[in-house]
């Protein structure tokens, strides 16, 4: 039996973004265009581009919405748990591929390149953890280890530990980072303390703590560009 070919204007309209993906590419679509591929449907009153439309609408970034639970998004009329977790897990996966794009073995030149491996990992939690890069003798990441994860408060960090996986892994360069919850950029007396701690240390045991990093969703702190490493 012959298929009839339909051409696109009598596609639905909630079908549209895909013909459009498959004729010009993935570059072609805007967000919500992107988003409504991924909820496949919209309502009787709404197409699925235009429900799409209406959540960007509601925050500032595509970040801002990797944010969002499962709760606040089945908020929207038109999104169930289903299209929900589409979202959330669509989100993820683009996290965690900036976060894999940016780790193996990387070339530490400056603090801005630590700030591009580090934010996508802890730049966008709701709590602190505090993190170290282990460096070769290139400079080069060859670890990253999750420390200690905390509340809103703080963390605590076992000192014994981060030098264990230092000479486990022959590493002669630490860089710590941590996030602020807060946004703020700051450093507390705590993280002064912390840092001056585990760099006297590696001093004793010639591993260089070469920096400690404050990071927040778009911005950082370099202890060592302030000069008070």
């Amino acid at each position: 039996m012959e298929v009839a070919h339909f051409p696109i204007t009598n596609w639905s309209e909630d079908d549209r973004p895909r013909e459009k993906l498959m004729l010009k590419g993935k570059n072609a679509l805007s967000d919500a265009e992107l988003i409504a591929i991924l909820i496949g449907s919209g309502s009787r009153n709404e197409s699925a581009v235009d429900l799409s439309k209406r959540i960007l609408a509601s925050v500032d970034t595509l970040n801002s919405l990797g944010k969002m639970s499962l709760a606040q998004l089945t908020n929207f009329k038109g999104i169930g748990e289903a299209k929900a977790i589409a979202i959330i897990a669509a989100l993820e996966l683009g996290r965690r591929r900036r976060a894999e794009d940016t780790v193996e073995l990387t070339k530490i030149t400056s603090s801005k390149i630590v700030f591009e491996i580090m934010q996508p990992i802890i730049g966008e939690l709701p709590h602190e953890e505090f993190w170290v890069l282990f460096l070769n003798n290139s400079n080069k990441v060859i670890l990253k280890s999750q420390l200690s994860k905390g509340g809103i408060s703080g963390t605590i960090v076992d000192v014994r530990l981060v030098f264990k996986l230092a000479l486990e892994n022959g590493a002669t360069g630490l860089i710590l980072c941590h996030n602020h919850p807060s946004g703020g950029l700051i450093p507390s007396d705590a993280d002064k303390q912390i840092t001056k701690k585990i760099k006297q240390a590696g001093d004793s045991l010639d591993v260089k703590v070469l920096d400690h990093l404050i990071i927040t969703e778009t911005k950082y702190y370099s202890f060592a560009d302030e000069g008070i490493l």
